[in-house]
Parts: C-alpha cells; structure tokens; sequence
C-alpha cells in the first residue's frame, strides 16, 4: 500500500513538473510567435478593387517589411509614390531596372522580349486593355501594374510621368505575404518570371510564425489541462483504492487476534 502511494505521488510529481515546462514554453513560443510576426509584418488594408481577384477591396493583407532592393519581379507591394496620391497602395511588380516593358503580344504582356504568363489575372482578360508602348524601366526603379488591368491606375496610366510610369525602390513599403482577413492564406508565387535574370522572391518567414503561435498554444492548453484530468482520474479510482486498503487492515487484524 505505501509503496503504491509513493509511486502515485512520484507520477503525480512527474507529471506536475512535465505539465509546468510545457505551459512555460508553450508561452515562450505563443508570446514570441506574435513578437516575431508583429516585429516582421505590417497589416494593411486594400481600399480599391485594383489587385482582383488576388486581393479584393478591403481585404486585409500582411506585408513583409522589407527592403525596396530585395524586390523582384512578380512580387505583391506595398508602396507609397507622392506622385500618385501619396497613400499607401498595392500593386505587382512586373518589371524592374533595365527591363524592356511592353503589351501586348498574343494578349500576353512582354519583358526583355519574353511573354509572360500571368495566370493571376482575371480569366479571359488581356494583360493591358489599352496596351503598353515597349517602355524601359530606369534603373533604381520598378514597374507596377495592378491585376484588375482595366481598372487598376498604375505605371502604364503614368507613363507621361518622370521615371516613365515607375517608382523608385525606396516607395516600397512591405512584400505581402498572404490575405490575412478573409483567410485566403499565402499568396500564389508569380512563377511566370522565373526565367528571367535575378529570379523571383521566396516567401517570408510567416508559415513559421503562425506555427509557433498554434503549438505556444496546443502546449499552453494541454499542459494547464494536465492538473484537472489528474485530479479527475485520482478521485476516480480513490474510493476502489480506500476498499482494497480496508480488506487488508481487516485481516491482518483478524490474524492478530486468533494468534
């Protein structure tokens, strides 16, 4: 009997000691996890309906801050151009310093001479409706247009502009990652630039973010569930314990007695 006691008490402690470190690193990874994406990411609201269907008018979206010289092609950004109203507006770079610009080739918009397949367009739309004279994007700049090409102000209604439609590097605010509200989830990587020189971005490091909040979490709940459950199982199987004890006491009297 006391030696089931004691190893009761030893599993008890165990446990205790197991559901404590668990609660404890479930905080450090719940806690870091939104310092990190808090201290990576920067939530914005898109007013306009310019970057449809990718992203709809006021979806919220989570952008990467980053900087304007680790851009490429094929990334969804935030930027801010006095120019164009000086507000923070979402758009698709499709081309960058050096790159030769121009719509449309068999309905495809071109770089450096190459169609591009953009399959995040809205379905049967040209790449521009009005087209896009071969424009080349200075250097230190980026070329933007919108993915709702026939409602989307964008580098190819700012041509006439200095810099011929573009924006300097230093305009970008952030990368966007993914829609965060509704839950979309990551965006779909523009895969049709992957050809060109200098590649395309990968994404950021948000899949890890949101699993250290989910497992801080999951850690967190099943380790402060650890005392109720024990408490639960102990009272269950006390009562059959406190009988079996009381047989026992019984006849080691009994024995006492007769001898």
């Amino acid at each position: 009997m006391s030696t089931t006691r004691r190893t009761d008490e030893g599993h008890g402690r165990l446990g205790s000691t197991l559901s404590g470190v668990a609660v404890a690193l479930g905080c450090v990874l719940f806690l870091g996890g939104f310092v990190w994406g808090a201290f990576v990411y920067q939530p914005y609201t898109v007013p306009t309906g310019s970057m449809t269907p990718t992203i709809g008018a006021g979806d919220r979206v989570l952008a990467q801050r980053i900087d304007g010289d680790d851009v490429r092609r094929g990334d969804v950004v935030v930027f801010r151009q006095k120019a164009w109203g000086d507000l923070p507006m979402v758009k698709r770079v499709v081309g960058v310093g050096g790159d030769r610009i121009a719509c449309c080739t068999d309905g495809k918009l071109t770089v450096n001479g190459k169609q591009i397949d953009e399959p995040y367009l809205p379905k049967g739309t040209p790449a521009s409706t009005n087209g896009i004279p071969a424009t080349t994007v200075p250097e230190g700049r980026l070329f933007l247009l919108g993915d709702e090409r026939s409602g989307s102000l964008d580098s190819s209604t700012h041509l006439q502009d200095a810099g011929q439609g573009s924006v300097p590097r230093s305009a970008v605010k952030g990368r966007v990652d993914a829609v965060a509200w509704p839950l979309d989830g990551m965006l779909d990587r523009a895969t049709g630039f992957d050809d060109l020189p200098g590649g395309t971005s990968e994404p950021g490091p948000l899949r890890l973010v949101l699993a250290s909040v989910v497992v801080g979490a999951a850690l967190v709940l099943g380790g402060a569930a650890y005392g109720p459950i024990a408490k639960l199982a102990r009272r269950r199987t006390g009562p059959a314990g406190g009988a079996g004890g009381g047989s026992r006491s019984s006849g080691t009297t009994e024995a006492a007695g007769v001898g």
